[in-house]
């Protein structure tokens, strides 16, 4: 394999692995991932309350749930004003 073979065969693998990086950023930060990790909170919190015959365990369960939506969705405007204090140091 020639030198310039060898350059473009890195340049491909570089190429391949951004591809994978921008897909995984892109799943870390989407909407439907939020929502299946929401539902899925609340699934298991509201089978839990059920399993120790909690009071009211459908309602309960909406809690753990609600939380962790909520806090995705404040963390990019938190995120963004922490990286603004960083920039201005």
């Amino acid at each position: 394999m020639s030198k310039l073979e060898e350059l473009e065969h890195e340049i491909n693998k570089i190429k391949e692995r951004n591809a994978r990086v921008e897909a995984d950023k892109a799943w870390e930060t989407s909407f439907a991932r939020r929502i299946i990790i929401t539902v899925g909170t609340y699934a298991f919190a509201a089978l839990f309350l059920l399993a120790i015959d909690a009071p009211n365990p459908f309602l309960a369960a909406s809690v753990p749930a609600a939380g962790f939506l909520f806090s995705t969705l404040t963390l990019p405007f938190l995120k963004e004003r922490w990286l603004g204090k960083r920039r201005t140091k």
